[in-house]
């Protein structure tokens, strides 16, 4: 398969796994400001379909990342200090896309220990780690 279809495919994943990530703590937020039980259960399915719809999206992302990677070579790899910043980064987005899954779990038990403004703050965070890493991509600084 050529190169730039790999990569097509690893971008188009990679923005359809983030607009899950970003979409998700905004049910959280909206499930936290919530008082009505009926309106909880269905919040409940909406994260935990989410969840589950943008994981393989995560998988096909990592998979076609490490595939470019090796067709790239590993001289290529050693020389690219700006994709071992990226790499670093990238770990934390995937910690933080199996935090969402903890965060589902506990509203799933009515275990929910944060406010509306935790779920608003936390939704922020991975929208500057990828401006970083777009950036990182793009330009290649380092």
């Amino acid at each position: 398969m050529n190169i730039l279809w790999i990569k097509a495919l690893h971008i188009f994943f990679v923005l359809a796994w983030m607009a899950g990530l970003f979409y998700l703590p905004r049910i959280f937020v909206y499930h936290a400001e919530s008082t009505t039980p009926s309106v909880h259960e269905q919040f409940k399915i909406m994260e935990r379909r989410l969840w589950w719809f943008v994981t393989p999206f995560a998988i096909l992302a990592l998979v076609l990342g490490v595939w470019l990677i090796a067709l790239y070579g590993t001289n290529w790899f050693a020389a690219s200090t700006w994709l071992h910043l990226k790499l670093t980064l990238l770990i934390g987005i995937y910690g933080y896309h199996f935090y969402l899954y903890k965060l589902v779990k506990d509203f799933a038990r009515n275990e929910n220990k944060h406010s509306a403004k935790f779920y608003r703050f936390l939704n922020e965070v991975p929208v500057l780690i990828i401006l970083v890493i777009v950036f990182l991509a793009v330009v290649k600084p380092i």
